[in-house]
């Protein structure tokens, strides 16, 4: 069984956003893994009315989507699908159940999709939440098993296996999605459960091509901005992704405030509504942290929820905020979406203190070609600008990038994702990622020996 014949790609193939694959079990069966909005240079033609991209590929034949979890460029288009009249099952973690309507239902507000409401109920009413590591029987033979991925709360790697077909090795043929894989040793997340094996692995790629810093050299790093904003009355603006990034922030933030009493003055602002619902949402489901995270909330420490964290509601607070920092002088540590500086919140702290030299702007994910955050990584620290709103606006900011921060993992952890623990992987094919990236990584795993067939 030539398993990799059966994988189709309707995103992140070609590029890193959009994420959308479609594993075709028989002729007249498939699954979907995700269906994700594509971002940035990743854009294709949008629909004007609602700012969604459209389902360019025949459904009918869909008997299942699995969502590897809730960010946009992979749950994006779910509301074009709805639209499409696609009413089979949703699988997900259970986690993920409960962060996917806050998404959906903020994407579609800001982009005014017709008959919301509508289309979040039947998403709701398809829901079909699965347990980590429990095997769910599907259509012709096949069955479906999600594995934690460790890159949000809730995300997980998808596995599907036939339950009469075998390898060479004697073993069920198995696919396996990657999803997106978080980093090891992340902030309240257990690290990604290892692989068993795979027939075919579709692998991400988004940093195949670079190593990150650890964590203690990334968190050194973050303590040295907030000391000199601390020193010189700045503001550090973080743009940081709602879901994943500003919670793993938060929670260093606070261990490097309770470490050095002078800083427990430094106010630390979280505005951004979103992020506010997901980080209360991290708050209740704190059965899933990790033992050093559980272990802070037996010393009686709120990592989510620290004396000097100010979240921030309403529009009109947030734009007193600006104008505050903007003429203060007050050190202050802001986390705002959007991650990527398209949109959100972040966009009037960018325009307000910009230009200012005591300001610094910390990215910690991965900037997309074709964004505004792209731009300022790329032009800021040569004094360059950027253009927000149809306007320019000059960099005297300081621009720092921790890619220790990055949900993603790095070129080694995903070899390190190829250290099987049952069986080698067979072939591998290259998704989400830059066509560097994918060089980059596709010539390393080609090295490590670690596979037995190719990467296509």
């Amino acid at each position: 069984m030539d398993v990799v014949k059966r994988i189709v790609h309707h995103g992140a193939h070609q590029g890193v956003t959009g994420s959308c694959h479609e594993f075709v079990m028989q002729n007249d069966a498939a699954m979907l893994i995700d269906c994700g909005q594509f971002q940035g240079g990743d854009i294709r033609d949008l629909v004007p009315e609602h700012g969604f991209q459209d389902i360019d590929f025949p459904t009918q034949h869909i008997v299942g989507l699995v969502l590897t979890h809730c960010h946009i460029d992979h749950v994006g288009r779910l509301p074009s699908l709805m639209t499409a009249g696609y009413r089979a099952p949703i699988y997900c973690t259970p986690a993920t159940a409960v962060l996917l309507p806050i998404v959906l239902a903020d994407a579609m507000k800001i982009t005014r999709f017709p008959q919301a409401e509508k289309v979040l109920r039947g998403v709701q009413s398809l829901l079909r939440p699965l347990p980590l590591n429990q095997w769910h029987e599907l259509e012709q033979d096949w069955r479906l098993r999600l594995r934690n991925a460790g890159h949000i709360m809730g995300s997980a790697y998808v596995e599907f296996e036939h339950m009469t077909e075998v390898n060479e090795s004697q073993l069920p043929v198995r696919v396996v999605f990657s999803g997106d894989l978080g980093c090891k040793n992340t902030p309240l997340l257990p690290d990604p459960t290892p692989l068993e094996y795979a027939d075919a692995l579709v692998l991400e790629s988004t940093y195949g091509d670079r190593l990150h810093e650890d964590r203690q050299t990334r968190q050194q790093r973050l303590k040295s901005v907030i000391e000199k904003a601390f020193l010189d009355g700045g503001t550090v603006l973080i743009p940081a992704f709602s879901i994943g990034r500003t919670q793993e922030l938060l929670y260093e933030i606070e261990d490097i405030i309770f470490d050095d009493p002078k800083w427990r003055k430094m106010t630390v602002i979280l505005d951004s509504p979103l992020a506010g619902q997901y980080t209360q949402q991290y708050r209740r489901l704190k059965m899933l942290w990790d033992e050093e995270a559980k272990q802070r909330l037996a010393d009686d420490r709120h990592p989510l929820n620290f004396e000097r964290l100010h979240v921030v509601e309403s529009h009109q607070q947030h734009m007193q905020i600006v104008d505050l920092l903007r003429h203060s002088g007050e050190p202050a540590i802001v986390l705002a979406a959007s991650g990527m500086c398209s949109g959100g919140r972040i966009v009037n702290y960018l325009k307000a203190l910009l230009g200012d030299e005591r300001t610094d702007v910390v990215f910690v994910g991965y900037q997309a070609e074709g964004t505004p955050g792209r731009q300022i990584q790329d032009y800021g620290p040569s004094s360059g600008y950027v253009m927000l709103d149809h306007n320019r606006y000059d960099i005297r900011a300081r621009i720092h990038t921790l890619g220790g921060y990055s949900a993603h993992a790095d070129q080694r952890e995903l070899l390190e994702f190829l250290h099987t623990t049952v069986g080698a992987v067979h072939d591998v094919r290259l998704v989400h990622g830059e066509a560097s990236a994918k060089a980059a990584l596709s010539a390393a795993i080609l090295r490590s020996g670690l596979i037995t067939g190719k990467v296509v």
